[in-house]
């Protein structure tokens, strides 16, 4: 019930609503958090790395240890990290994606004994379920990275093209290619009539693309919430 309470004072007040198919496209690039899902996407790939290699490290040494003395306290030590970035996974997407992700406690209940709480994480899903976020966080990070660079630049690149042909014609823009074949006098550029096509082609991709991400946060943080929050038994 508190967090459901939360969430609904820290939810920021919806943007007015637009009644036209075209007011509610371009209304995307108002909305931050298109702009911090972006954002995520670019930081995906480093903290996916991150989070694959601990978790395919971790487990390999759990396991190649398990026939020595240091084994199973090792893999304790292990899944109570793998518990904690559960916790700054959770805050990055709250953050930057929207979605409230509850606040649970890293550990369980303090009173109970030692090994009733070893126990309870080894049996709790949520344990499990972590491990298999942060090893899809490597294939996931890799596309959401692709995705947010080339879509970013051919955005940009379409755009500045009417750009590129002013500096062109008075000379401060100069590019040779080590090719025989030349298109407008050695520069791999479409005609100048083409200039307004491409520009409001740019900035159709740019704002599609600001959806796109938008989406792409949306279902980062309901796997997110299902995998790090929500029992999965």
């Amino acid at each position: 019930d508190k967090e459901v309470q939360v969430e609904q004072a820290l939810r920021s007040p919806p943007p007015p609503r637009r009644t036209t198919a075209l007011g509610r496209f371009f209304a995307i690039g108002s909305d931050p958090r298109a702009y911090a899902s972006l954002f995520y996407m670019l930081l995906a790939l480093p903290t996916g790395i991150f989070y694959f290699v601990w978790a395919v490290t971790g487990v390999s040494l759990s396991l190649g240890l398990m026939v020595l003395v240091i084994g199973f306290p090792f893999a304790v030590l292990f899944l109570s990290t793998v518990r904690a970035l559960s916790l700054v996974e959770g805050r990055l997407i709250e953050v930057m994606l929207g979605e409230r992700m509850p606040r649970r406690p890293l550990y369980a209940d303090q009173g109970k004994p030692f090994l009733t709480r070893v126990k309870e994480m080894f049996t709790d899903p949520r344990t499990w379920s972590t491990l298999l976020y942060l090893m899809l966080r490597l294939p996931l990070g890799i596309v959401y990275f692709v995705m947010a660079v080339v879509g970013t630049v051919l955005s940009l690149a379409l755009m500045f093209v009417p750009v590129v042909h002013v500096l062109w014609s008075i000379g401060l823009v100069r590019i040779d290619w080590a090719t025989d074949v030349h298109f407008n006098d050695g520069m791999l550029l479409p005609p100048v009539i083409a200039d307004p096509l491409c520009f409001a082609l740019g900035v159709a991709l740019l704002f599609g693309f600001l959806h796109l991400a938008r989406g792409v946060g949306r279902f980062q943080g309901a796997l997110g919430k299902h995998l790090l929050v929500k029992s999965v038994a």
